[in-house]
């Protein structure tokens, strides 16, 4: 015998599970103060990957047309290194990159509402180690953020 119900809850995962069972868990950023939409509202995961996207292909096409002038095995690890540089800087003193900008996004400090270039060099780093940006929290906020006490919001 086919119990649907059963089946539904398992495909929709330990969250959708324990909402059922009561469990509030709010939306995210509200435990950071944070409202749940509009303006200094949590970003979206698209918009981030939008904006990680646009940002990492300026930085191959930076990478590939000045530094290996198309030598294309080293064009990536350039392309890291100027992606690193351009990132630390332009969140360190704008608060958002090109890609941050053109989506809308920026990074703020939870304490003070500005990056300082510290806080934005120590996140840039363990972005560019990948594996802390694929780790999120219940507020949709990477390890790197975390890590860093910073969150990216919509402007």
């Amino acid at each position: 015998m086919d119990n649907r119900e059963v089946m539904g809850s398992w495909l929709s995962g330990p969250r959708a599970a324990m909402e059922e069972a009561g469990a509030d868990f709010g939306y995210r950023g509200e435990q950071l103060g944070l409202p749940e939409t509009g303006p200094n509202s949590i970003a979206r995961p698209g918009r981030r990957l939008g904006a990680l996207a646009v940002d990492w292909g300026l930085c191959v096409l930076i990478a590939y047309g000045l530094i290996t002038h198309g030598n294309s095995p080293a064009t990536s690890n350039w392309a890291l290194l100027v992606f690193f540089a351009m990132s630390a800087l332009t969140v360190g003193t704008l608060g958002s990159t090109p890609g941050k900008r053109l989506f809308g996004l920026r990074v703020v400090a939870l304490e003070t509402g500005t990056v300082s270039p510290l806080r934005a060099l120590l996140r840039t780093f363990l972005l560019c180690l990948a594996v802390p940006a694929l780790v999120w929290d219940r507020d949709g906020r990477g390890l790197h953020d975390r890590l860093a006490r910073t969150v990216e919001v919509r402007i």
